[in-house]
């Protein structure tokens, strides 16, 4: 169990990147931008294209970057100068990128298992530097040998490569673009009056949100060791959960606060589908149904709380009145008897 539990977690570190480029569109320009079903596809097909083609893998990851770059633009561009509703530009772009992949990869699936991926070479150099002996021998002294992996080098890694990209995002955005591009998500109308240039802002904003999404991408392929046309299916709705998930436990108070919820509601999430698929009642095809589910309850249950602690307030404000009523009637009572 810990084992698959491990490897959910693993692969949560890894979406967490694409949930920030979630967070960048719907929560600081607050644009629901549906393209990152087809970019999350994108960035995979580009970079297992490229790796199969024999170019170095982190190259291709960082050229999966700039293609989900271009396509968060062109969505950009949809709706700024196309005046596009957001949804549809979104929905169109999404549309398109599945030609545009299926173009890019030449066939549905592309299997990575024989070629050098950036997940394989970080796995050999890893292995080479002995670490995993160092850690596993402390978790045996401590009795926990049975819940040692198979390799600690993927989630280090990983995890390190998802907190370089929060930092990378909570610097930006204290910039004076990135201030630009949070003014224009909170009131559009009141950057206008600055003269500033809302259109581009936007384009850049999308352009950045879906190179997250598609570098997450190249990086699941090359985890799962194959991109597949369909794999993006969804992942709007995983990004999302990551989000609110975070932001239920954690706080969105300020910018740090809230890319650092991101990524634990990014790995949350993947421990909670981990967990709900050992459950004999479901299957792997229900991982849609119970991603749902977790989105609403992830909505529902921060209200019910708020609902009654504001209850609990109120009760008690109204006590509080009570017994300072009571307590001048019976100063009151004290005073006449005295008299």
């Amino acid at each position: 169990m810990f084992t698959s539990l491990f490897g959910s977690v693993e692969a949560g570190v890894i979406y967490a990147i694409m949930a920030l480029g979630v967070y960048i569109s719907f929560r600081i320009l607050d644009f629901p931008d549906l393209t990152v079903d087809g970019s999350f596809v994108t960035g995979g097909a580009v970079a297992s294209v490229m790796i199969v083609s024999g170019i170095n893998p982190f190259i291709a990851t960082g050229c999966a970057f700039l293609a989900g770059f271009l396509a968060g633009c062109i969505t950009g561009l949809l709706h700024t100068k196309g005046k596009i509703n957001p949804l549809l530009s979104g929905i169109l772009m999404m549309t398109a990128l599945y030609s545009v992949n299926l173009r890019i990869m030449g066939k549905p699936n592309v299997p990575l298992l024989a070629e050098d991926t950036v997940i394989t070479i970080i796995s050999k150099w890893w292995n080479h530097l002995g670490i995993d002996q160092a850690i596993n021998h402390w978790l045996e002294l401590a009795g926990l040998g049975a819940y040692v992996p198979k390799t600690w080098g993927i989630f280090i890694i990983m995890l390190v490569l998802a907190y370089c990209m929060k930092k990378l995002i909570d610097w930006f955005m204290r910039t004076e673009i990135g201030l630009s591009i949070r003014a224009v998500g909170d009131n559009e109308n009141m950057i206008k009056t600055f003269s500033a240039n809302t259109d581009w802002l936007k384009v850049l904003g999308l352009g950045l949100s879906n190179a997250f999404v598609a570098f997450s991408g190249a990086l699941i392929a090359q985890y799962n060791g194959f991109n597949d046309i369909g794999m993006g299916i969804g992942m709007i709705v995983i990004g999302l959960a990551s989000v609110i998930i975070g932001e239920a436990i954690i706080g969105d108070k300020t910018i740090i606060r809230a890319t650092a919820a991101v990524i634990v509601g990014a790995i949350i999430y993947r421990i909670i589908i981990g967990l709900a698929l050992r459950i004999q009642f479901f299957d792997t095809g229900d991982m849609k149904l119970i991603t749902a589910a977790i989105v609403v309850l992830a909505l529902i249950v921060p209200q019910l709380i708020e609902q009654y602690r504001r209850h609990q307030m109120k009760k008690q404000r109204v006590l509080m009145r009570i017994r300072a009523a009571t307590d001048r009637g019976e100063t009151d009572a004290g005073i006449k008897s005295n008299l």
